[in-house]
């Protein structure tokens, strides 16, 4: 079974209207061979708080999301716990010359622990720890 693990700016991308990662992110997913997403709690935390101050509507729209990604068969997310707060402390603190947020680290340690190499996002710090981010800009 072949796994992709999926950043909050894809799940923001997929829901918000006009988001500028939107195309990338859905053609994305639209060419990839997947089996199944896996992302975090900590990744849909994020999620929920990038879009609190969007207005009801988006909250709204948010929530649902996040429910309905909890229900999917085919997204799998990862609890979060002590274990994982330490161990993306860890690797935040020994990164100490990357400018990586702590939600990276742990999803960084998350896509290790899975074998997992393709992520969907446009960050480039998964880039710099050797994953291989899928959401290209539409100039590249």
């Amino acid at each position: 079974m072949r796994a992709v693990f999926a950043d909050t700016v894809y799940w923001i991308a997929i829901v918000k209207p006009n988001d500028p990662w939107s195309h990338s992110a859905k053609a994305a997913r639209d060419k990839l061979a997947f089996d199944l997403i896996v992302t975090t709690d900590e990744v849909l935390t994020e999620f929920l708080a990038a879009l609190s101050k969007s207005g009801p509507h988006l909250r709204c729209t948010a929530v649902t999301m996040v429910r309905a990604i909890l229900d999917n068969p085919n997204v799998r997310v990862v609890p979060q716990s002590r274990d994982s707060f330490r161990n993306g402390l860890a690797r935040y603190e020994a990164r100490s010359d990357k400018q990586y947020s702590l939600q990276d680290c742990i999803s960084m340690n998350v896509m290790e622990s899975e074998s997992i190499s393709d992520v969907l996002t446009n960050d480039h710090h998964f880039a710099q720890e050797g994953f291989t981010v899928l959401m290209k800009s539409d100039n590249s």
